[in-house]
């Protein structure tokens, strides 16, 4: 983890924002850390400041996705993560729609929370098993693809997966990390609801997703 990791926490309540604070020196523990209550003040910050905002959805001022969209305009850099009490798979996929790099509910555990973010550090996108579930009234017009929220890259680490490469092939074959790999694999995991390759593989024929991930591309 990079040790000068630029940190800003938007979040109206204080006690959050230092749990945040205590967590994030888990993850990084020489990280600069930079807190404010709402989107005016944080927007006050140079737009190359930060690499990481952690940010509530519902602030002061704001509605809707428009303080989400308000941050990905002013720091284009940063990777963007919503976390908030809002749990609707609804909200969730709009979040992620409009740019957000992830979406961690605030009930979400510490350990999770901590591998969401590790994820999107390494340009991953974390989804909550929450932005699967589909209410009566979220329901769609069209069914949409189970693999919809992934991003291009974790859906060539789940090709990689059910070509049944192991993660040093898979890695080489897409020019990154291992590590990188198992934070994606993690992502996919998550969406899939399993726990392991197995499974994914298991789920994968289940869910029918050798052809809806369509063919095999040579740039990510």
């Amino acid at each position: 983890m990079n040790p000068s990791l630029r940190v800003l926490i938007v979040d109206d309540h204080p006690l959050f924002r230092e749990g945040l604070c205590s967590l994030l020196k888990r993850l990084a523990p020489q990280a600069c850390l930079t807190q404010t209550s709402s989107i005016n003040d944080a927007l006050t910050h140079a737009p190359d400041r930060f690499d990481l905002v952690l940010m509530d959805l519902h602030l002061p001022g704001t509605e809707g996705l428009d303080g989400l969209l308000r941050m990905k305009a002013h720091y284009e850099s940063a990777a963007v993560v919503i976390i908030s009490g809002d749990e609707s798979p609804v909200t969730i996929r709009s979040a992620i729609q409009q740019g957000a790099s992830g979406y961690v509910p605030k009930r979400t555990d510490v350990n999770v929370t901590i591998q969401a973010l590790q994820l999107v550090l390494a340009h991953g996108v974390y989804l909550p098993p929450e932005a699967m579930l589909v209410r009566p009234a979220d329901t769609p017009p069209t069914p949409s693809s189970p693999i919809e929220p992934l991003s291009e890259r974790q859906r060539a680490v789940l090709r990689g997966l059910l070509q049944g490469k192991p993660n040093k092939v898979i890695a080489a074959d897409l020019g990154l990390a291992e590590g990188t790999i198992k934070a994606h694999l993690w992502a996919v995991y998550q969406v899939l609801g399993v726990q392991n390759r197995a499974q994914a593989m298991y789920r994968a024929h289940e869910l029918n997703l050798f052809g809806a991930l369509g063919p095999e591309r040579t740039t990510l």
